[in-house]
């Protein structure tokens, strides 16, 4: 056994690497500037102010992308082409990133490309220096506009239109000396882009290999020591919201996964030994309305018809885990916190109490059917001995392979039940994660249930051995 947890072990790095590179993958994806997310989309463009507020908006999203280690290569190695530079991952900002990307597949010469890009940052700048009077700001606002349309724009027919008109427009106010320069250097850079192309390096494989100073290396490494990074939505470490949430959303998962089972398979064993009985289909008609109520419904009739005085029913708390003081002892903390769990327990536990005692009942069934059950009932062995001592073990396997998927959800949490009845646990604060697009918080959440699924497993492979002696590992 001990060989093959081992073994097991050893199987789960490579399918942990694989699973932290998905979902490294899919935080790359994600929608949205993380260093906006990250900065609570307060960086200032600089639009209203001078070159000074400019550089210090400009110097805070690069500084906030350096601590994010954004501006590090994203991978160990990169498969590209000859025309693409080894150094864009240092253009933090994925619209102009992915631009310039557009430009080097259409042109192929780099070096051109990167002048242009210069020229629209100069006279960005050199727009916010310039003296502003009534004859600078209709063609302020043009050259301003088609500036920032420039630096995400790649299509030549919209790129020569807004070059002509930030060149007209430069010209019609006498403040606009340094503005005029830096037009007409960005319309010469423009034309050397197109006069200068080299398309044909594009079809000219390339390997860039950055070692392990890049984004996952760092991402991974971090992760492995408990340094999930920064919640975007209060500026807190993510793994200091996770030890506040996990205790709640393990205390609740555990009592009803244990009351789960302890009532599912003694209920399940005895209506398969009263198969079609009056009984055993009573049973089954109340257990099917329990998995067929959705877990919300029940949750929210619950809220409105017994804790409220509307329907004269104000047995319980609506909301939260009570108020708990110093001075109160162990009994009364266990009091208040028993009582307001009350009912997010009774909603959880209907649903898998009818379909793991459905499971158990099923898998009685089966086992009854085997010759090894025919022998010991001939050898006139009681019922009861029958189904405890020769059915009951091997009658659980598949009670704890539903387990290996039951085990995550005690660390992910219920979502809809601590929404409604505001316990602060992992779903809830995943949820919160999720809308406000807090992706530290949400890809950290993945990972742990993608490890504690691998857990599950290895856990119920070992049951399986434990409950039944025909299973070996050898």
């Amino acid at each position: 056994m001990f060989k093959y947890v081992l073994k097991r072990v050893v199987i789960f790095i490579p399918t942990l690497i694989l699973i932290s590179i998905l979902t490294f993958a899919l935080s790359k994806m994600a929608p949205g500037d993380p260093v906006k997310l990250a900065l609570g989309n307060t960086e200032q463009s600089g639009e209203s102010g001078g070159s000074g507020e400019k550089m210090a908006g400009e110097k805070a999203y690069r500084a906030m992308a350096e601590q994010l280690g954004l501006t590090l290569p994203t991978f160990y190695f990169d498969f590209s082409n000859a025309a693409l530079p080894d150094t864009l991952y240092r253009m933090v900002k994925k619209g102009e990133r992915d631009n310039l990307e557009r430009l080097i597949s259409m042109y192929g010469n780099w070096p051109q490309i990167e002048a242009y890009f210069h020229s629209i940052k100069q006279l960005e700048f050199a727009l916010l220096d310039t003296k502003q009077d009534s004859t600078t700001y209709a063609p302020g606002r043009i050259i301003r506009e088609n500036t920032g349309r420039l630096l995400l724009e790649y299509k030549d027919r919209n790129v020569a239109r807004y070059v002509a008109e930030i060149t007209e427009a430069s010209k019609q106010s006498p403040n606009f000396n340094n503005v005029r320069i830096a037009a007409d250097k960005l319309a010469a850079n423009y034309a050397a882009v197109k006069a200068k192309a080299t398309p044909g390096k594009n079809n000219i494989p390339a390997i860039h290999w950055y070692g392990t100073k890049n984004q996952y290396h760092r991402w991974l490494t971090n992760f492995l020591s408990f340094d999930f990074g920064i919640s975007y939505v209060d500026k807190r470490p993510v793994w200091s919201k996770i030890k506040e949430a996990m205790p709640w959303t393990l205390l609740v998962n555990v009592i009803v996964i244990f009351l789960s089972y302890i009532l599912a398979v003694p209920l399940g064993i005895a209506s398969a030994r009263n198969k079609d009985s009056i009984p055993d289909r009573i049973t089954t008609f109340i257990l099917f309305i329990f998995y067929s109520l959705p877990t919300f419904w029940i949750a929210t009739m619950l809220v409105i018809f017994t804790t409220t005085d509307e329907y004269g029913m104000n047995w319980f708390p609506t909301f939260g885990l009570g108020e708990v003081t110093p001075d109160m002892n162990a009994l009364e903390v266990f009091s208040e916190r028993g009582f307001h769990l009350l009912l997010p327990l009774f909603c959880l536990i209907p649903g898998r109490l009818a379909y793991l005692s459905r499971q158990m009942r099923g898998a009685v069934l089966s086992i009854f059917r085997m010759d090894y059950i025919r022998t010991a009932r001939a050898k006139g062995l009681s019922e009861e001995k029958v189904v405890w001592i020769h059915a009951f073990r091997n009658s659980l396997i598949p009670l704890i392979t539903l387990f290996a998927g039951i085990f995550p959800a005690a660390i992910s949490g219920a979502f809809i039940i601590e929404i409604i009845f505001s316990i602060p646990g992992m779903g809830q604060v995943a949820y919160v994660a999720l809308v406000a697009r807090d992706y530290p918080m949400v890809f950290t959440v993945m990972m742990f249930s993608a490890f504690l699924t691998l857990i599950g497993t290895l856990v119920a492979d070992v049951m399986y051995a434990l409950v039944d002696p025909r299973i070996s590992y050898k």
